[in-house]
Parts: C-alpha cells; sequence; structure tokens
C-alpha cells in the first residue's frame, strides 16, 4: 500500500520515507499544473448566461436547495445588480468557467466555484485576488449549512463575527471578516 512510512534512524530520530503508489511530488506538480492552467480574467458579459448558471448549480449544491426562482430573475440581478457594484472577476480553465467572485474593496458578496472543481485552489486563487484588492479587511456572509463554504473561509484567516438570518431563504447564517496580517521589521 502507497503511503507514509516512518523509519527509526540509528540516532533514534524518526524519518518519513514514501512508499510505492503515487508520490506526494507527483500530486503537487499535477496541482500546479491546473492551477497554473486556470487564469482569473475580467467578467465578460458575453458568458453572463453561463456565469448565472454556474452560480445557479454551486449555490444549490453547498446550500442544499433547490432554488424556486427564475433563472431570468437571477440573471437579471447579476446585471442589474451584483455587477454595478462589484468588481466582478471570473476563474476559467481550457475555455470553460469555472468559478467567479463578485466584490468591492471591504466585502465578498458572491464566491462560487464549478461543482466538480473544488478543493483545486480555485476559490483559494479568486479570494486571493479579493484579498489583495481590498483595504487590508474584508466581510462576508455564508450559510451555516453550507460546511464546506464554512471550513474554506476559515481555512482562509476569516472568523465568525456575527450569526444571523437570512431571510429571503430562511436560513441561517454567519458573517465573517478578514484582516491582512501585517509583519512588523
Amino acid at each position: 500500500m502507497a503511503g507514509p512510512a516512518i523509519d527509526d534512524t540509528m540516532q533514534g530520530e524518526k524519518r518519513v520515507t514514501w512508499t510505492g503508489g503515487t508520490q506526494p511530488s507527483d500530486v503537487l506538480e499535477k496541482i500546479v499544473g491546473y492551477l497554473s492552467a486556470v487564469n482569473v480574467v475580467d467578467f465578460d458579459s458575453a458568458r453572463t448566461d453561463e456565469l448565472v448558471r454556474l452560480w445557479r448549480e454551486s449555490f444549490e449544491f453547498g446550500v442544499g436547495v433547490v432554488d424556486p426562482h427564475p433563472i431570468d430573475d437571477q440573471r437579471d440581478y447579476f446585471v442589474n445588480t451584483v455587477v454595478p457594484n462589484n468588481a466582478v472577476r471570473m476563474a476559467v480553465l481550457d475555455d470553460q468557467l469555472v468559478g467567479f467572485i463578485a466584490a468591492t474593496k471591504e466585502s465578498i458578496a458572491h464566491l462560487y466555484v464549478r461543482v466538480g472543481h473544488h478543493h483545486r485552489g480555485i476559490g483559494t486563487q479568486l479570494l486571493a485576488w479579493a484579498q489583495a484588492q481590498s483595504i487590508g479587511k474584508l466581510w462576508l456572509h455564508a450559510f451555516a449549512r453550507n460546511a464546506t463554504a464554512r471550513a474554506f473561509y476559515e481555512k482562509h484567516g476569516f472568523v465568525i463575527v456575527a450569526r444571523g438570518f437570512e431571510p429571503t431563504w430562511q436560513l441561517d447564517d454567519i458573517k465573517y471578516e478578514w484582516a491582512a496580517q501585517h509583519v512588523s521589521v
């Protein structure tokens, strides 16, 4: 079976080696290759319908609800509310839209990754863009039942600052905040 093996050395120290199968360096190489192929680009309005479908699918998957609203209403909301009030960036892999983020310098309104593309660094790349263009702090809301999103934000340094209730969806939500870590010299 492939995996790490711990051996005792003659000096009584522990040494970790990898036995058989896929090596960690092979996995890392695949991840790095995948990430280098993902491009974070400015929003292209020609991809609005594709983006809204990704948003709907990812939202339903993450929150575990079926959105009863007509997709045209969601498209209108995106075009008339999200785009004018946020900078929107898209993650594209081999010409396929695999994620998007809508954010201001103070907050993240939306961050979604295409179902089937989670845990590949796409969300991290989108989040890094938002953090880099921020004022050094960001806030966002996530639904309490979306354990994957909550774990993602907490892994990236966001902390819970409030718990609430989102009336449109009738679901508990959590407000998170992130602040850049400044290194003193």
